[in-house]
């Protein structure tokens, strides 16, 4: 990476009068036009406005732009690309450094990211709109759609015992059926079956079952014991993966085709899929090769192809306009641009607390996913349940999620706020840039 290249490629806007009309301003100064490679999807995600007009702050916005070229000039993060809208209007979007930190490429705003858990959301959104049509239910057991999850055993110490009820479909959206992910379990009786059905590649890639079909998953998953009761304990896990394989069984259709035809396509968000097509792949960002903070080697999913199955929990790609039409979708009730996707009422209840006091977070890093962040569980999301005690700006009911790679967006209805931070980074640092962008989006609040 060249310093003067990364100053040529400080902020990938549209220029000003283009701005003006289609995208918000960032910073004064005329910014090199998007890809001529850039799609429908260059775009405005939503109508722009001016920062001010949006209760925001243009000069305090520069902190962001400011805080990240430094992040990327010190080699921290190769780019990154960063929406906002408050109050439904586009307020601030930025794309800085180099698409590839292997050549020259800058950073564009139609640049495609592997959103990895970021997939959940959206793979939990399907699942809702099958409750809504009725075709599913929340109390519906796994079993009833995936027959391998009958009569399913509990790995403990003592040896296998029987569930003591069957995993559900709300328990898959919340993380509590009792599943694994072998990069997380402490389980080694469980994580040892993971790396045997190749539902787990230590040492090869994380978060990567996607040369299997969706029926292999299926069957391999289905013999290998759960590691909590169902319903008793929170631990982060495959269940958004073995989710999708149960809106395939109820739609009929494999995930990323009803994904596409109910979700993608009346939002317009034309970039986001489970693979990159040949004439994107130019688009697409990649990584450092290496972890800049602990020099360890970064392997992310290869996109370029179609997977053997679409991955719910970790296998989608999108840009950071597309997931902010998903999110602001999420913000204004289910609908955007007169395309409802979900009820109102839907939407709260995926954004409500679902673990209460009745349900534990897993003592282990499985758990610790969630409970670093003092947020508790909605059906998808991340939720905050009061203002104060987590250690990051926010409002209670806020809801958010990120990715391995890096990424991560949030709602908050109280500041009718949405953001959207896409880089690929999955590394160390990934924690820190998050919480940089977050609490830099908040104190650009004015109003």
């Amino acid at each position: 990476m060249i310093s003067s290249l990364l100053h040529r490629s400080w902020s990938r806007v549209l220029p000003i009068a283009a701005l003006v009309a289609v995208f918000a301003p960032v910073v004064a100064g005329a910014q090199p036009a998007a890809s001529p490679a850039a799609t429908a999807s260059s775009a405005a995600p939503l109508a722009a406005a001016p920062p001010e007009a949006g209760g925001m702050s243009a000069a305090r916005l520069g902190r962001l732009t400011n805080a990240f070229k430094k992040e990327i000039e010190e080699k921290k993060i190769p780019g990154a690309v960063m929406m906002i809208a408050r109050k439904g209007k586009l307020v601030y979007t930025n794309a800085l450094g180099l698409r590839d930190p292997r050549g020259a490429d800058p950073m564009r705003l139609d640049t495609i990211f592997r959103i990895y858990s970021m997939t959940k959301p959206m793979a939990s959104v399907a699942a809702m709109i099958l409750v809504e049509d009725g075709a599913l239910q929340l109390t519906d057991p796994v079993s009833r759609w995936l027959p391998a999850f009958k009569d399913m055993k509990v790995s403990t110490t003592g040896g296998e015992v029987p569930a003591q009820r069957a995993m559900t479909v709300q328990d898959l959206l919340r993380h509590t059926a009792g599943l694994p992910y072998g990069e997380l379990t402490q389980n080694a009786a469980v994580k040892e079956a993971l790396a045997q059905a190749g539902l787990y590649k230590p040492g090869v890639v994380d978060f990567d079952i996607r040369d299997l079909t969706g029926a292999e998953e299926v069957e391999r998953l289905g013999k290998i014991p759960l590691i909590h009761q169902p319903g008793t304990t929170w631990e982060y896990s495959l269940a958004s993966d073995l989710l999708g394989r149960v809106v395939e069984a109820a739609s009929g259709k494999r995930l990323g085709d009803f994904m596409s035809e109910r979700l993608y396509k009346p939002l317009r968000m034309g970039d986001t899929a489970f693979w990159v097509p040949e004439a994107k792949i130019a688009r697409v960002a990649q990584p450092f090769d290496k972890d800049p903070l602990a020099g360890t080697a970064i392997k992310l999913i290869e996109v370029s192809k179609q997977p053997g199955n679409d991955s719910g929990g970790a296998g989608g790609v999108s840009t950071a306009g597309d997931y902010l039409r998903f999110a602001q979708m999420l913000a204004n009730g289910g609908v955007l641009d007169g395309q409802r996707v979900l009820s109102r009422t839907t939407v709260r209840l995926m954004t409500s607390d679902h673990l209460g006091t009745r349900v534990a977070l897993a003592a282990n890093p499985g758990g610790a996913v969630l409970g670093a962040s003092t947020y508790t569980f909605g059906l998808g999301f991340a939720v905050r349940p009061s203002d104060g005690i987590a250690p990051v700006s926010g409002s209670a009911g806020d809801f958010n999620w990120g990715g391995y790679a890096g990424t991560i967006f949030w709602v908050d209805p109280r500041e009718q706020l949405v953001a959207v931070f896409m880089v690929q980074s999955a590394g160390a640092l990934r924690g820190y840039h998050r919480n940089l962008f977050r609490q830099l989006v908040y104190q650009a609040i004015v109003d």
